[in-house]
């Protein structure tokens, strides 16, 4: 059979493409080397828990044209992202807000927070930070990053922060308010039923191979499809013929416990370099859930090498600079759109990625 659009990659820019493709009557071909649809928003259902496969999403936009597009294939609870961190026996709110302050200084006024992280960051005199620890102790000064930043980026890249670049914290929000909502975003909340259920939604009468390797199934079908999109990595593409990008990968560490509620919250961050993982989902609060049992999956940080699981791309300038040659090679291949995380080497929330497919859908379709 011949199609219009072979999609590599059942995730959800694939998955937003093939829909809107599939709407103006075009035939499309989804496939993905998983064994399931839904890329990293896979959710699976264990103990009547939707349990987030490969870490925790939580969608959220200020974007009210997104927020309606998703909410076509599900209905959303108003769940918000408000994590806790633990330091040692210390356990502090996120993101940085009047919470965390009163609980570290024993002080209750914006005013008392404000002189706090002040004297701290002037006594270290930093005018032009070097790396990250620099850039982050000038921002929010010596107590804080120690506590609740030093040893979680560290984690998180594998790397001492003095060893980081200072533009990857180009920011830290601290927030005078006594607010623990992590995102800013309007809109907010978590699919009820889990994400699997939006990607079958979006796939609904178009065909389908999972457990399918684009490069295999190519060679022995090159006359599929008049097109391809293509959400993998870009430097697979091209058999890494300039270098290959470099990523962060995580293991997840998934367990079922006998007992209704573990940690009391659905994000735990733990702060402290000697913890080998970073945080711990427990994933029923997404949901309110009142199941008898928990999941909890805890999160390992780890270095990438080809064939792991890509996560979360280093988009230092080498990098980025090797990211814009194969850029260049995929301007030439007029047959193949490049999109999502993988293909556009870039980290995309959910509602980016949203965006990301439809103004390609709109390219391909309304230009």
């Amino acid at each position: 059979m011949h199609y219009d659009y072979l999609i590599v990659g059942a995730g959800l820019y694939g998955a937003v493409f093939a829909y809107e493709a599939n709407k103006r009557g075009k035939k499309c071909l989804v496939i993905d080397r998983r064994n399931h649809v839904g890329g990293n928003i896979y959710t699976e259902n264990i103990e009547d828990i939707n349990v987030h496969r490969y870490g925790a999403h939580i969608f959220h936009t200020s974007d009210k044209a997104v927020w309606d597009y998703v909410n076509q294939f599900a209905e959303f609870n108003h769940y918000v992202n408000s994590p806790i961190a633990v330091y040692k026996d210390e356990l502090y709110n996120m993101p940085f807000n009047m919470n965390t302050f009163s609980k570290m200084w024993g002080i209750r006024t914006p005013q008392e927070a404000k002189m706090k992280i002040a004297d701290q960051i002037a006594e270290l005199n930093i005018t032009e930070p070097q790396n990250l620890e620099e850039q982050a102790l000038s921002l929010v000064g010596t107590d804080i990053y120690q506590k609740l930043v030093k040893g979680y980026t560290e984690k998180q890249w594998g790397r001492n922060c003095k060893e980081l670049p200072s533009f990857i914290i180009k920011r830290l929000p601290v927030r005078f308010t006594y607010d623990n909502n992590y995102f800013n975003d309007r809109y907010q909340g978590i699919p009820i039923g889990g994400y699997t259920a939006i990607i079958e939604k979006m796939l609904n009468g178009i065909d389908v191979k999972l457990s399918t390797d684009y490069f295999d199934f190519i060679k022995d079908n090159p006359e599929i499809a008049a097109k391809t999109v293509f959400t993998g990595m870009i430097d697979e593409f091209f058999d890494y013929q300039l270098g290959v990008l470099q990523y962060r990968s995580v293991r997840f560490e998934t367990e079922v416990l006998n007992e209704e509620n573990y940690q009391g919250n659905a994000v735990v961050n733990y702060t402290e370099r000697e913890v080998p993982y970073t945080r711990i989902i427990e994933h029923k609060h997404f949901e309110f859930g009142k199941q008898s049992k928990t999941v909890i999956s805890r999160e390992y940080p780890s270095e990438w090498k080809q064939g792991d699981e890509p996560y979360y791309p280093i988009n230092d300038e080498r990098n980025n600079s090797l990211y814009q040659q194969y850029q260049e090679l995929a301007k030439e291949q007029n047959q193949i759109i490049f999109g999502g995380r993988l293909g556009g080497y870039k980290y995309y929330d959910m509602d980016k990625t949203i965006i990301a497919a439809l103004e390609a859908v709109r390219e391909e379709f309304d230009a």
